[in-house]
């Protein structure tokens, strides 16, 4: 798209970065604080991380849930739900959100987040867990769907 309002600019990188929702068998989600010391610290969001080149948005997953959670999910266990796309001032980001319900392992805190098992209802606006701009669409698509 072009024209008017068809960004902020030409240069606008476009930064990918893979997501998930681990529902738990309660119908909880699994939401992370972004610690100290990082971008938008303080936020809550899904787990995920960049897409790295010559990776999938599956296989980037599934690396980053290692990484930060500890635990081992296989990409038949990942279900594309829905993308966030979203104008950040300095980027702009493309986000596929997953649903995920089978996994091994016990999510933890590996990279100093705090960890929190939530129901999507209590991810509202002006909530205990203010969310990035880009995640905050995706909530009433996962309160529908739990």
């Amino acid at each position: 798209m072009s024209g008017p309002g068809a960004g902020s600019g030409t240069g606008d990188q476009v930064v990918l970065v893979s997501a998930v929702a681990l529902v738990d068998a309660d119908g909880r989600v699994l939401i992370a604080r972004r610690p100290a010391g990082k971008s938008m610290a303080g936020l809550w969001e899904f787990p995920g991380g960049k897409v790295e080149a010559g990776e999938t948005p599956e296989h980037a997953l599934i690396r980053e849930l290692q990484e930060e959670l500890g635990i081992n999910v296989t990409e038949s266990c990942l279900a594309p739900f829905t993308f966030a796309s979203h104008a950040y001032e300095d980027f702009h980001l493309l986000m596929p959100l997953f649903i995920c319900r089978v996994w091994e392992g016990l999510p933890q805190a590996c990279e100093g987040q705090t960890l929190r098992w939530v129901y999507p209802r209590e991810l509202v606006k002006n909530s205990d867990y203010p969310m990035p701009p880009a995640d905050v669409p995706l909530i009433a698509l996962l309160r529908d769907l739990l």
